[in-house]
């Protein structure tokens, strides 16, 4: 069910955002069937399509607005943003890089720990390799990747699990 609404756009630290009314976020809990975690969610800001996930943080639940999706809208922080929103029940499931899954497939501890991970860490890790351009930076990367797993090294500027 598609809700409208119009917020001030705020921010808190260098994230912009804007509260949902109470009423928004009652129909979005029914429909996502939680009122816990992060809750997918679809719609439009000044009529620009989005996709963006509804996220609890500091006690209130904020709809931030990456640079995107203010840029494509043509508004920023202090501004009203007219918002459509639902909950959106479509799967965001990142796929892994063939060679990062045959990796973890043959080093079985490297797996156990990347399996262990919370689910946003290991998205985290997919994402970066699948966006890396060249085979060269793939592999260098990957090994990098088990390394991190295996506790030797830092990865993208995290220290080891």
């Amino acid at each position: 069910m598609t809700q409208s609404f119009s917020s001030k756009i705020q921010i808190i630290g260098v994230n912009p955002y804007v509260l949902l009314p109470a009423s928004v976020l009652k129909n979005l809990f029914k429909e996502a069937g939680k009122n816990k975690g992060p809750i997918p969610v679809r719609g439009t800001l000044n009529e620009n399509p989005f996709t963006q996930t509804l996220v609890k943080y500091s006690g209130r639940w904020r709809l931030y607005l990456n640079t995107p999706m203010r840029k494509t809208a043509n508004i920023d922080v202090g501004d009203i943003a007219m918002v459509t929103i639902e909950f959106d029940p479509e799967q965001r499931t990142v796929p892994m890089h063939s060679k990062l899954q045959a990796a973890l497939k043959k080093n079985k501890k490297a797996n156990q720990v990347f399996t262990s991970l919370p689910p946003s860490r290991q998205k985290e890790i997919t994402r970066y390799i699948n966006n890396l351009k060249t085979e060269e930076s793939v592999n260098r990367n990957i090994e990098k990747v088990i390394k991190f797993l295996l506790g030797t090294e830092r990865f993208v500027g995290r220290d080891t699990p």
